[in-house]
């Protein structure tokens, strides 16, 4: 019986496999330039590790994270351009955060053509807790409003700056649950479309100096 997969397990992990993974190398992703395909054949070997050793929920469409049972869904993006897409649930999710923390790996890809084989380098391994996962700009724009004695209207109005996808019962709405109960400052960028595209500089230049973002590796 493997003993229970724990958030501090899972970050253990996550760092030991990002070592191990940067001194692998395999032709199954030899010459391959596609993101998503890189992203899946590396989620797939890390959560294979993972379930040889330990006894974990695993994600599926429905939950939409890789780990429902710890509230962490797993993400992996290229160093020239660290990004990806989430589902999209409500604009709440710019000012209060997506509801759940991202294990973030940056690779960088190198392919040998000697060995007809390719490597992901691992360059930076970042856990961000679900209370930092809000947008940047939003959260920090809110801030400031309500340092200045900000109100409701102010607050709608910032949004509608901003082009949060509300109406503008949903703005009022919104603006009255951030006055009873300011967000925290979040460290993602969060671009409005159907899904939203989560940009992860700020995490990777922000890791271990802010409470809530953790550099693993």
């Amino acid at each position: 019986m493997n003993p229970q997969l724990s958030l501090a397990l899972l970050l253990e992990e996550a760092g030991a496999f990002a070592q191990m993974e940067s001194d692998h190398s395999d032709a199954a992703i030899y010459g391959v330039t596609d993101g998503k395909a890189i992203g899946t054949y590396f989620e797939h070997r890390f959560l294979d590790y993972l379930a040889a050793r330990y006894s974990y929920e695993q994600g599926s469409s429905a939950s939409g994270v890789d780990f429902p049972d710890l509230g962490v869904d797993m993400k992996v993006t290229r160093t020239t351009q660290p990004q990806s897409s989430c589902p999209y649930r409500s604009a709440r999710q710019k000012v209060y955060g997506l509801g759940y923390s991202l294990l973030v790996f940056v690779y960088e890809k190198m392919d040998d053509p000697e060995t007809q084989t390719g490597r992901l380098n691992i360059v930076n391994t970042i856990f961000v807790d679900e209370h930092r996962t809000a947008d940047f700009q939003t959260t920090s724009g809110i801030q400031r409003i309500l340092e200045n004695d900000g109100n409701v209207d102010d607050l709608v109005a910032f949004m509608e700056d901003r082009r949060l996808p509300v109406d503008d019962i949903q703005a009022y709405k919104l603006a009255e649950e951030i006055l009873q109960n300011p967000p925290e400052i979040g460290y993602l960028t969060i671009s409005n479309a159907l899904q939203w595209r989560l940009q992860y500089r700020r995490v990777i230049e922000k890791a271990g100096e802010v409470d809530g973002i953790v550099r693993i590796r």
